[in-house]
């Protein structure tokens, strides 16, 4: 039997760093399922279509990994996957506190879903969503911490606001 994993966020957009833990969890589980939340109260800048298919874009190399959009509660959303663990990624010490609350709710909720952590690579360990979607509004150089399409649509995005 194979174990399936989620890897839940918002990717907004989907990072190198993002990419990165993909990569190696797919030499670890039979299966990972990249969950894109919809995330209404973060208020992406990316619609949640556009985010699914970047990430299916930038994930395409991965034959065991399935890119989803979600709008529910992880622990139901993973439980209707039939997946058995949830990977979270920390890039830093300051991610802990929130991420290690967040793991025992979900288990007090969900005590058949284990919840594992990733850390990317030291090449991509200060690399966040956030900080590119600032470089990319101020119209700086970002193309170094996402794959190239992300690239071009952040720019054609940033244009048009």
């Amino acid at each position: 039997m194979s174990t399936i994993a989620v890897y839940p966020g918002t990717f907004d957009p989907i990072t190198n760093g993002h990419t990165d833990l993909v990569e190696r969890a797919s030499k670890l589980f039979g299966k990972v399922i990249v969950a894109v939340a919809a995330s209404p109260k973060k208020r992406p800048a990316l619609s949640h279509e556009l985010r699914i298919s970047l990430a299916k874009e930038v994930l395409g190399h991965l034959p065991n990994v399935e890119v989803v959009g979600f709008d529910n509660l992880l622990t139901e959303f993973t439980r209707s996957v039939s997946g058995k663990v949830v990977i979270r990624g920390l890039r830093a010490v300051s991610d802990f506190e929130y991420e290690f609350q967040l793991a025992n709710m979900n288990r007090a909720i969900a005590p058949d879903v284990e919840s594992i952590f990733l850390t990317p690579s030291e090449k991509h360990s200060y690399i966040s969503s956030t900080l590119v979607r600032e470089i990319a509004s101020l119209n700086g150089d970002f193309g170094q911490f996402v794959n190239p399409e992300v690239k071009r649509v952040l720019q054609e995005h940033y244009k048009t606001i």
